[in-house]
């Protein structure tokens, strides 16, 4: 293998590659990125949960393969300040020049890097959809999910693929968010619906790998989930297990809603958090002449505080409510909107978010008990 390549191409490439290595001191080879020249250089890595390729446009003089730990070699490209690199093997070794530096790096055997799996793409339909609008509903929801051993469902995101729309779910059971995607925003071959969870890891690499705008393909096969694009492919194991039944938590009807302006309503949650300690426990209640929201929190440590947010009230009376205030600031931060509704039944019962003027998504945070 003999090629040059642009350094910024080869570190975006292994910034890229870089959260699919891992260490495994039953699998060393792990450690290590796998080189592929041809008519470009593709860099794959895995860790037997996702498997990742990239490709950096490169000179390739010579076509060969090699694998090398990625930890060496990824601080010569970032630290060098040469603005081409050349690669050079030799049988199990990796010469790294540039202008003024050489290095030396011993490598392994092409043969001996795991092999990454691969879906039989002609045989199975697949959804094209533009990566940063994924990536944006991804993010969306994906704040709601959390890392579990006892309920490993909720430690993803639930794509839920109907015919006419997608829809993103995630879930920690104390907090919901839902993110709709409308069928004139992708493409797909499907003809029949499915539901399946992505691994919150692979939503997140998702964002990383894929992080400039492009058309990726989305397939399901056996257990797996592959995004492709022209330069990235990204392959990661699904959840196994049944997704709860989310619909139930959902208000089909609110006692009262209340219109706020988000950013101010989003301020003054992180300023009256302050006093709340490790509970997070914020007060929301009416002013006495309805036309702003109080929200207090106190501890004995430090104080109390209070805060009044201009609100537009409609329906019944609103009792006092406690809620954790980080959870209601992640689902304002998932929104773009100006204007947020928040509509609550009860202090017992989950309140719901949305932002004013987009149907498409909304976000659930149940009430701390009293």
């Amino acid at each position: 293998m003999q090629l040059i390549i642009l350094k910024d191409n080869l570190k975006k490439a292994l910034s890229r590659a870089e959260r699919a290595v891992t260490e495994n001191n039953n699998l060393p080879i792990l450690k290590n990125i796998l080189l592929s020249a041809d008519s470009n250089l593709k860099i794959s890595a895995t860790n037997l949960e996702i498997g990742l390729v990239t490709t950096a446009a490169a000179k390739i003089n010579q076509k060969g393969k090699i694998t090398i730990p990625f930890a060496p070699f990824f601080n010569i490209v970032t630290n060098s300040n040469s603005e081409r690199i050349s690669l050079e093997s030799h049988e199990d070794s990796l010469v790294v020049k540039t202008d003024n530096y050489e290095a030396k790096l011993q490598g392994v055997s092409s043969e001996e890097f795991p092999i990454i799996p691969s879906i039989e793409e002609e045989k199975i339909g697949y959804i094209e959809i533009s990566s940063q609008l994924f990536s944006d509903a991804l993010s969306q929801v994906s704040l709601s999910a959390q890392i579990s051993e006892l309920k490993p469902e909720l430690s993803g995101v639930l794509l839920d693929f109907q015919i006419g729309q997608i829809k993103l779910v995630a879930t920690d059971s104390y907090r919901l968010s839902e993110k709709t995607i409308q069928d004139q925003n992708f493409k797909t071959t499907l003809k029949e619906a499915f539901k399946v969870i992505i691994p919150l890891n692979t939503v997140t690499e998702f964002s990383r790998v894929f992080s400039e705008s492009e058309e990726v393909k989305v397939f399901i096969e056996e257990g797996q989930v592959l995004f492709k694009s022209n330069d990235n492919y990204l392959i990661s194991r699904l959840i196994d297990g049944d997704y709860p039944d989310y619909q139930v938590i959902i208000p089909e009807k609110t006692e009262t809603e209340l219109a706020l302006e988000r950013v101010e309503f989003l301020n003054a949650l992180k300023l009256v958090n302050s006093f709340s300690g490790r509970t997070n426990d914020i007060q929301l209640e009416l002013s006495e002449n309805e036309k702003a929201l109080q929200l207090y929190s106190s501890n004995q440590s430090i104080g109390e505080n209070k805060y009044l947010v201009p609100v537009k009230k409609s329906g019944s009376n609103l009792e006092k409510t406690s809620f954790n205030a980080r959870y209601l600031i992640d689902g304002l931060k998932s929104f773009k909107a100006e204007n947020v509704t928040l509509s609550l039944n009860s202090s017992q019962k989950p309140a719901l978010l949305k932002p004013s003027g987009d149907n498409s998504i909304f976000y659930i945070v149940m009430p701390l008990e009293s």
